[in-house]
């Protein structure tokens, strides 16, 4: 389990004391890579490194992305942390189930928590791109947490999971990438519209299902190429089909 291969995304922080807590407490539990996408503050500035206290050098470290798809390009898998709940918010991790998950799959390549704006929250195209979504649980009468004890909670059970864990071994198998699945979806969207299989007014209620039934199935890269060929043959099927269509509507003429 190389924590090496966890990275923290924080999408668009506002605050730089947030963001130097956040850096801390990756410290505190042995995770190093911090991801930014489009901070709306300097992550540099002298508060974030006071909060920072001796993990200054992460926000140093940190990489800014424009946005959540670039930042998740090289990673395997996705962890989204959301409060809201709905139609396609459903089987949530609490952080100590993710943990459990999520550790094993460190040895398979780069993993990512993803954390979402302080006062709004990931929008439901960000949730669309990671695998799981995590949830803290908390009273009603204040549902939503400060970003940076989020980022405790949820990196205190990673830590602590990790100690159980340790010195178990892995199956070798290599998660396929963000990117890739993100590929995969775009084949499936094009190929389930050309056969009227979606609702072309809103072809994401049926996408959203099947991006969480593949999410939770863990794919690696056999997998998509698996699922890719399926597309392409119905793709080819579909292509004869309609040859053969309009060569009968050429006869009747």
């Amino acid at each position: 389990m190389n924590l090496n291969n966890l990275s923290v995304v924080l999408v668009e922080p506002r605050g730089e004391r947030n963001i130097g807590s956040v850096a801390r407490a990756m410290a505190n539990f042995g995770v190093s890579n911090l991801r930014l996408v489009a901070p709306k503050t300097d992550h540099l500035q002298d508060e974030a490194r006071k909060m920072a206290v001796k993990a200054a050098t992460l926000l140093e470290q940190a990489v800014v992305y424009p946005d959540l798809v670039s930042a998740l390009s090289d990673c395997h898998y996705s962890y989204a942390t959301t409060r809201r709940f709905g139609k396609y918010r459903v089987n949530f991790h609490h952080p100590d189930t993710a943990a459990e998950e999520l550790l094993p799959l460190l040895d398979h390549g780069r993993v990512a928590m993803v954390f979402g704006r302080e006062d709004r929250g990931l929008h439901t195209e960000e949730l669309d791109l990671c695998q799981r979504l995590i949830t803290i649980p908390t009273f009603e009468s204040l549902p939503s947490m400060n970003l940076a004890q989020s980022v405790g909670i949820c990196l205190y059970e990673v830590g602590k999971k990790h100690g159980e864990l340790s010195g178990k071994t892995n199956d070798g198998k290599r998660l396929a990438t963000v990117e890739q699945l993100e590929v995969l979806f775009t084949h499936m969207r094009k190929t389930f519209l050309d056969i009227n299989y979606l609702n072309s007014q809103n072809p994401e209620h049926i996408m959203r299902s099947y991006r969480q039934l593949l999410g939770r199935a863990g794919l690696d890269e056999r997998d998509v190429r698996i699922v890719r060929g399926l597309i392409s043959e119905i793709d080819r099927v579909e292509a004869e089909r309609r040859l053969l269509a309009a060569g009968s509507t050429e006869d009747i003429a």
